[in-house]
């Protein structure tokens, strides 16, 4: 009779073990790898708005977040007005207090809706660029924050997905400055004067005028001959 070895009946084991397990596992969906990066309307047809008449938000924002699915590269796109704003945020306090008066200043950006100037109910659109990854929070402050507190709110997961594109992986270009001008020796104040002569000379000005006008220029020249002479 044949004996078996512990170690073998422990490797049996350990690999049917692994079969159900990965049999029983939930597994990841196409649809869970995106194919390509997706611009979110944010509230769907209803827009970024706030009715202040009812004193309503146009739709429930974090039902509709949680209905997507987010990651770097995608945008967010809010068909607005001047009356709102978007706050992006990653302090869940700023968040819940629908306010930035106690922020740092480091940990939020504020996109304002201008309507090119045609007033508050003027539509407008803003693009927001997911490039984190984690949780953010939006919301809008307008009205002293009551637009917030009425429904103007969600958060967001973004997960890696693609990646960030090119155009959003790389640092914007750095503002142009003038050069500054170099630095001026001592000795280069007299620079000025000699181009200056030689620009002279060499638009046919004689070399009387040059060294000297008038009655110096013309004691020159009788010196000069009569050294020849």
């Amino acid at each position: 009779m044949a004996h078996r070895s512990p170690m073998l009946a422990v490797t049996v084991t350990a690999l049917a073990l692994a079969a159900i397990f990965s049999a029983t596992a939930p597994r990841a969906s196409a649809a869970d790898s995106p194919s390509t990066y997706t611009n979110h309307t944010v509230g769907g047809a209803a827009g970024w708005l706030f009715n202040s008449s009812s004193n309503s938000s146009a739709t429930d924002y974090s039902t509709w977040a949680k209905s997507q699915k987010f990651y770097l590269g995608d945008y967010l796109i809010f068909h607005t007005n001047a009356n709102a704003t978007v706050i992006q945020t990653k302090n869940e306090t700023t968040y819940r207090e629908c306010s930035t008066d106690e922020d740092n200043g480091d940990d939020y950006i504020v996109y304002a809706p201008t309507a090119n100037g045609l007033g508050g109910a003027a539509p407008a659109v803003v693009a927001v660029a997911l490039t984190e990854e984690g949780v953010s929070y939006f919301f809008s402050d307008a009205d002293d924050g009551i637009q917030c507190f009425q429904g103007m709110a969600f958060q967001i997961s973004v997960a890696h997905g693609l990646g960030l594109p090119p155009a959003l992986s790389q640092p914007p270009p750095p503002p142009y400055k003038d050069p500054s001008p170099p630095p001026m020796s001592s000795s280069s104040t007299t620079i000025p004067g000699i181009s200056d002569q030689g620009e002279r000379f060499y638009n046919g000005a004689s070399p009387a005028k040059v060294i000297g006008g008038g009655v110096w220029g013309v004691a020159f020249w009788w010196f000069f001959v009569g050294f020849l002479v």
